[in-house]
């Protein structure tokens, strides 16, 4: 009993050390990041629905270990026993699946080459995983593996018993891939073509791999048959290379992929130079300790270390780069849309119904000149297929509602309006999209004509998700009416989008206070239940796109009929049941449950509809209420832990918000000047913008009970606004937070502390 009882009380200790324990800073960012977080997942429950991603921020190329089968969007999955190769991915999500992948496995023994055969057993006790580098020892195989990567490129080592029998498979996958042997040059060649829509007919994804020891044997395969030739092309190739090994002998071998040609994979290949693994990992290191360390957080227990990084790190992957460099360093890229290599900038792998809400706007305040090549890249995508994307991967993608290209557009222009790109095609881009359905239902806006014409999309013309696509239609229309502003459009044009800013009022139901379906005839959809997921709603239901008025709370609250009936049904969300209807679907979906099981009620914030909500009590002088909801989210919602998230993490999404929440703001409506407050979560952030100025924010009393704002000053100066500029900050800032217990109740409650909304023009 003794033992027992010693060991839980240590791992009691642990625990409690983690979550409680303040410590002061770190030098090491990276050393806290744990790419685990979210793997803990299945297409039931989402707890981050996420792959270790062994990645450059932003690399065109992310390495995974994979324990799924050739197909399968759940690549990773941390409950998992066994992996079958560890495969170069593209994979956004598990929901959009992968393209141009390809896998490695190193085996021992009998030569097999199937992704079941050749499978292994093997333990998180014998895994290290960090963004730039990934070890997991292999027991059927008693190989290690390693990988650390460059942004196109990556080196890998594979430690070998002694054997006579050493072999590392490649496997092109299936869909039609090519793989050629050259022994004299220990070194293959090849393509995939597998991919899960939005491509070309001439995609392929052309790689290379040189290893740095001779070859005993050589075979390909082609689908299940083993064959002694040294090229292949068939549905589903792949080529087994033998070595003879002494005991930790290690094989290294350098890989790396282009869109383009096989000439262009090995231009990428020089990204490795002349470094070793070793130095490989150690630059790798350093270029994330880089990016990671322009946020030092300091004062906070280690759990909350752990997981900022954590999601600043998935704030670090997308969208990706889909450029290279040809051999005069010019910058081109393969086109996901037309199929054709044209110069300039593309990035994918994005959806913007997610991520135009916090993840660009992370990035137009800490990168703005990333996001400069992001929105030269959308202006290319307009050109090369005649629309821009709301989801790409790597091309268009019929998937989500809305039309939010317009936000992430006018949010970049708006914040960096000296930036020197195509604005003016953006722009052309943008009213184009604002005004046609697209050639797939998520691109354009499905329903334009009747938007246009009644002022909402009807729920009964078979346009699915309608009030959805009115709501977020209405928040697009208002960024492209602050975009038109800022461009000196014509008036008439201005005037045109403001009005249309304002069609979510066709949608308020007095009768309920929320937002409802209408019928052509102008009659509201019957019978309404405003626990009904999905129908005239995007996996959410009323309570969820109730506020989703970004861009004018205060007309929200003035339908509602003031500021007491809108608090009041702010608080309700938390305070009504978790209930639900989910007969749209014909069964739960994950979102759902994820909402079921919070102990939250009614708010949902595993997905994105309703994430900002908690920040709208800043609009009704109750800006405590934000205090609290906010650490309570971060606190219960996010751990370092496989089951870290709360519901898909979706591409940065998930992520940025909590690393704007920890910073004490948020971002509520893009393509305005404005961050809406809540309150931090450290006792002191330095965030160092790309400009060289610093953003500091002090809390020294911050702690888990201190979580209301008393007192707060801008640059020295009492400050009362529930919100603060992104010009301010900019321009460099100091923002000191007196946290306290209970709520002050006094600060913020002016109307002129309220952040902006439409109707306070």
């Amino acid at each position: 009993m003794r033992p027992s009882f010693f060991i839980y009380f240590i791992f009691i200790c642990a625990v409690s050390f983690g979550q409680t324990k303040q410590i002061a800073s770190i030098e090491n960012p990276i050393d806290y990041v744990k790419p685990l977080m979210g793997t803990d997942s299945k297409p039931s429950m989402s707890n981050g629905n996420v792959y270790p991603a062994i990645a450059m921020p932003w690399g065109m190329n992310f390495w995974t270990p994979q324990t799924g089968k050739m197909g399968n969007g759940w690549a990773y999955e941390y409950d998992a026993d066994k992996l079958r190769g560890f495969k170069q991915t593209h994979q956004p999500s598990p929901w959009m699946n992968d393209y141009g992948q390809f896998a490695i496995m190193p085996i021992t023994g009998k030569l097999v080459f199937n992704e079941d055969d050749r499978a292994s057993w093997f333990s998180h006790k014998a895994e290290t995983v960090k963004p730039h580098y990934y070890s997991v020892y292999l027991a059927d195989h008693n190989v290690t593996t390693e990988i650390t990567p460059t942004e196109r490129a990556a080196r890998f080592r594979f430690t070998f018993p002694e054997t006579d029998s050493a072999y590392i498979v490649i496997d092109a996958l299936d869909k039609g891939s090519y793989v050629k042997l050259l022994p004299k040059e220990n070194k293959i060649i090849g393509y995939t073509t597998k991919n899960s829509g939005g491509v070309p007919d001439n995609f392929k994804n052309y790689f290379v791999i040189e290893f740095d020891t001779p070859f005993v044997s050589t075979n390909t395969f082609s689908n299940n048959k083993l064959q002694d030739v040294l090229e292949n092309e068939a549905d589903h190739v792949g080529a087994v290379v033998g070595f003879k090994t002494k005991k930790g002998q290690q094989v290294n071998a350098k890989v790396a992929s282009s869109f383009i040609s096989i000439e262009q994979a090995e231009i990428n290949l020089k990204e490795i130079g002349n470094k070793d693994f070793d130095a490989l990992k150690e630059a790798g290191r350093n270029i994330w300790n880089k990016e990671l360390n322009r946020i030092k957080v300091e004062g906070g227990t280690i759990d909350q270390f752990e997981t900022f990084y954590s999601c600043l790190y998935r704030s670090l992957l997308f969208p990706r780069k889909f450029f290279e460099y040809d051999k005069d360093g010019n910058v081109v890229h393969y086109s996901p849309y037309n199929g054709k290599v044209l110069p300039g900038y593309m990035f994918t792998d994005t959806g913007f119904w997610d991520t135009f809400r916090s993840l660009f706007p992370f990035l137009n305040l800490m990168y703005p000149e990333l996001n400069v090549q992001m929105q030269e890249g959308l202006a290319n995508a307009y050109k090369e297929s005649g629309w821009l994307p709301e989801w790409a991967s790597p091309g268009l993608r019929s998937v989500m509602v809305g039309n939010n290209s317009a936000s992430v557009v006018a949010d970049a222009y708006l914040k960096n309006k000296d930036a020197n790109y195509d604005i003016e095609t953006l722009y052309e881009a943008v009213i184009h999209g604002a005004n046609n359905a697209g050639p797939l239902t998520a691109v354009g806006r499905a329903g334009a004509e009747y938007y246009k014409d009644l002022g909402y999309v009807p729920y009964d013309v078979d346009i699915n998700e309608n009030a959805a696509r009115t709501l977020e239609y209405a928040y697009d229309d208002f960024a492209i009416y602050q975009l038109a502003k800022a461009l000196d459009r014509p008036k008439k044009e201005i005037k045109l989008y403001k009005e249309r800013s304002l069609n979510y009022k066709n949608l308020f139901d007095k009768e309920t206070n929320l937002m409802r379906g209408k019928n052509k005839d102008g009659k509201f959809m019957e019978p309404f239940n405003p626990f009904k997921w999905g129908d005239a709603f995007t996996e959410g239901n009323s309570w969820h796109y109730t506020w989703s008025i970004f861009h004018d709370i205060q007309g929200l609250m003035d339908l509602m009929g003031g500021k007491d009936s809108f608090t009041a049904k702010l608080d309700e969300v938390f305070t009504l049941p978790p209930i639900f209807d989910e007969s749209y679907y014909g069964g739960v979906i994950h979102e759902i449950r994820e909402m079921q099981i919070a102990n939250m009620g009614q708010y949902a914030h595993g997905n994105q509809p309703i994430q900002h909500m908690i920040y709208l009590y800043n609009y009704a002088s109750q800006p405590w209420k934000t205090q609290y909801w906010v650490r309570e989210t971060m606190d219960r919602m996010y751990m370092p832990t496989p089951d870290g998230y709360c519901g898909d993490e979706d591409n940065g999404q998930t992520s940025a918000w909590y690393v704007f929440s920890a910073m004490g703001f948020y971002p509520v409506c893009p393509a305005t000047d404005e961050y809406v407050l809540g309150a931090p979560l450290f006792k002191k952030l330095t965030v160092e913008l790309q400009n060289g100025k610093k953003v500091i924010i002090d809390a020294p009393n911050n702690n888990d009970k201190n979580r209301y704002v008393d007192q707060m000053s801008l640059n020295g100066q009492n400050y009362s606004k529930n919100f603060i500029s992104h010009k301010a900050l900019m321009e460099g800032a100091k923002i000191d937070f007196e946290m306290s217990s209970t709520p002050n109740k006094n600060r913020g409650t002016e109307k002129s502390d309220a952040p902006y909304s439409l109707s306070n023009e």
